[in-house]
């Protein structure tokens, strides 16, 4: 498989994940062929996973190349000094900006903190008729994650009535055949955008980002939505949802 490096150093590689392809196997994946990890190491020696994304989800993904790296990093996770951006079309016309704060239960049915800013970057309809209503509405939105809670961004989303387009497990299934049959995506509308994070060799600052890919770009131009650049500082979300 080719592997499309976004930024890679003697402490950090970082990598543009396609959809579909799990990070690495876990008790929830169960037993893979191949995963991202895997081929990272093939490609760079050993790698070490300090976050992770659905197999689902497109775009950055952040390895660590050493051990010690690895700690600093898991500890920036740790005290939510990351900061992650991600991409997702939702059902529906979405808030202009709002703060999901929702507790999320975990595999053991424990429930934990979980939080979520986002923006409203774009909203279209499609004249096709979906249940009652006689258009179909969808939403661009930049979504940013505080927590790390398994599946954030699709359960607070699914929370709000706005299911993310794609989705198997949390959305609808007439929405995922419309993308499917319109646009001929048949994945997960979610993209890890950009993360920002201090290089755990010399401290400074690191800003990268993931493009979409040209299946997304085709559609978001045919929708109307165009992107800012996803690391440009913007003002702090003050709605509450």
């Amino acid at each position: 498989m080719k592997i499309n490096v976004l930024h890679q150093d003697q402490a950090v590689l970082a990598l543009h994940k396609p959809s579909g392809l799990a990070v690495h196997e876990s008790d929830y994946t169960g037993p893979l062929e191949e995963t991202m990890v895997a081929h990272a190491r093939k490609a760079f020696g050993d790698v070490f996973t300090v976050h992770r994304l659905d197999a689902a989800t497109s775009g950055v993904l952040l390895l660590a190349r050493s051990e010690q790296a690895a700690a600093k990093l898991s500890h920036q996770f740790e005290s939510q000094s990351v900061h992650k951006k991600y991409l997702a079309v939702v059902r529906g016309w979405a808030p202009q900006e709002g703060i999901i704060d929702q507790a999320l239960p975990d595999l053991k049915g424990i429930a934990r903190s979980a939080r979520t800013t986002f923006r409203c970057l774009g909203r279209c309809a499609l004249p096709v008729p979906m249940g009652r209503y006689p258009q179909a509405r969808y939403s661009l939105i930049e979504a940013t994650p505080e927590t790390g809670r398994m599946h954030q961004i699709r359960r607070h989303f699914k929370f709000l009535s706005h299911p993310l387009v794609g989705d198997v497990r949390y959305g609808k299934g007439d929405h995922n055949r419309l993308f499917r049959d319109k646009f001929g995506l048949n994945r997960l509308l979610l993209h890890s955008w950009s993360i920002s994070f201090d290089h755990p060799s010399s401290g400074e600052r690191v800003d990268l980002a993931a493009p979409i890919d040209a299946e997304l770009s085709t559609v978001f131009t045919e929708l109307g939505w165009n992107l800012p650049d996803p690391l440009a500082p913007v003002e702090p979300v003050q709605a509450v949802a």
